[in-house]
């Protein structure tokens, strides 16, 4: 994550794009990449779904889409000072204490 966190900001730097990455804008520009991942997806069926890389246009669709997610996720992050594995990892704890395997298995069902 290091890696690819300096990667990204060396490239907003060697743009001069800093000046446009607030945390609004990046957020903003995440939730339209986040949508775009999402029409990628709208209309297929579950199986259609599951099987999208597997066909090389779409499937080379969907890549860059989450591409760009990563991208924008990962500036986001840096430049509010979020720690991304950190701010997943306690996410994943939190979680799994208000849904525990052995209470939740095989539901959907939100506590």
């Amino acid at each position: 994550m290091d890696d690819l966190t300096a990667r990204v900001r060396a490239f907003a730097e060697e743009r001069d794009w800093q000046q446009f990455h607030t945390p609004k804008n990046l957020a903003m520009a995440l939730a339209g990449e986040v949508g775009e991942l999402v029409a990628e997806f709208q209309w297929l069926t579950p199986e259609q779904a599951g099987a999208v890389v597997s066909d090389p246009e779409a499937g080379g669709r969907v890549q860059a889409e989450i591409g760009d997610v990563m991208i924008y996720l990962t500036r986001l992050a840096d430049v509010l000072g979020i720690d991304l594995k950190e701010a997943a990892l306690a996410k994943l704890a939190e979680v799994a204490v208000r849904y525990p395997a052995e209470d939740v298995r095989g539901s959907a069902g939100k506590r």
